[in-house]
């Protein structure tokens, strides 16, 4: 079957490990169950992998992708669940939580397997494209708004980063949820297509909101930890998931941490149970993934350059 995947890894130009070919057919063992994928998203965790990030040499080669929706073995229209043994399922009582391509071979590709207990029903009211959006980056926003920064509708949230999946799909998701959203970003177009998302004002990094706000939703990292920690209400929450601009800020601002009693949460991707419920809240509030291009799996190549260079507002999703 043909499929984008990882033969080497390459910490300063990830890309030169990236091929696209011929793999072998995947094998489902016991509990197991092969899906036929029909679009599937990249996330920045694939370049990461690449870049020997959660995926070493032994295990190459490796498929990437972790985002896919497709049919399942009776034709039933399913999002797959990357988060491989959460609760045990499918895999031994000692293996830890991974996620695929940490350890199993990934969605870029024609067919996929996985244990059975990843397989979710797809609304009908999404596509193939936009239901492949929401198993990492949109679950991992969801998680971040609604358990982890514990936000309700009247709330206020400042969104670092916007036009990134995660920083995108949190705009979104708070929006629709009744959520009063900022947003930041360099580059003026994101700003605007921020608001555009339901964003109540989009600004340049590091500017003075109208007001401090009840959480942050932090995935950028070293640039804009300082101001993520300034902007928050006393007793407010920062909630991070990633650092893209890198994890030693000039500043860790623990003064002000201790001192307005802030509270620091991580967050990482979100269970079977959160993406049942993100999936329904997309279904019934008509909220959608940002999707910048659609791609046929083999111009893969092409979604990972656009990918790295930033050059993108929302998902790239590849079509099988």
């Amino acid at each position: 079957m043909f499929a984008a995947y990882a033969t080497r890894i390459d910490r300063d130009a990830p890309l030169n490990g990236l091929e696209l070919g011929e793999r072998p057919e995947p094998a489902a063992p016991p509990g197991w169950t092969v899906v036929n994928v029909k679009a599937a998203s990249l996330n920045h965790h694939d370049l990461w992998s690449l870049r020997g990030v959660g995926l070493g040499a032994e295990a190459l080669p490796m498929i990437l992708g972790c985002d896919a929706a497709g049919l399942d073995a009776d034709g039933n229209e399913v999002v797959v669940h990357s988060v491989i043994g959460q609760t045990g399922h499918g895999v031994g009582p000692r293996e830890p939580r991974t996620i695929l391509t940490e350890r199993y071979q990934g969605t870029f590709a024609e067919r996929v397997a996985v244990p059975a207990w990843n397989v979710l029903p797809k609304p009908k009211e999404l596509s193939f494209e936009e239901a492949a959006c929401l198993p990492t980056a949109w679950l991992t926003a969801y998680r971040m708004l609604f358990t982890n920064a514990d936000v309700r509708p009247g709330d206020s949230v400042l969104v670092q980063g916007a036009g990134g999946g995660v920083a995108t799909a949190a705009i979104a998701l708070g929006a629709a949820a009744g959520l009063r959203v900022f947003a930041t970003s360099r580059d003026e177009a994101k700003r605007r297509r921020a608001v555009e998302l339901g964003a109540e004002g989009a600004f340049e990094p590091g500017a003075r909101l109208p007001h401090r706000v009840d959480a942050v939703i932090e995935t950028v990292g070293a640039a804009t930890w300082s101001h993520s920690v300034k902007s928050l209400k006393p007793g407010g929450t920062l909630v991070i998931s990633g650092a893209t601009s890198g994890q030693s800020p000039a500043s860790a601002e623990l003064n002000r941490i201790f001192f307005l009693e802030l509270k620091v949460v991580g967050s990482t991707m979100g269970s079977k149970e959160e993406l049942a419920g993100l999936l329904s809240f997309c279904a019934a509030t008509g909220v959608r993934p940002v999707i910048d291009s659609v791609l046929p799996l083999d111009r893969a190549r092409e979604g990972f350059e656009k990918m790295a260079g930033g050059d993108l507002f929302g998902k790239v999703v590849l079509t099988v």
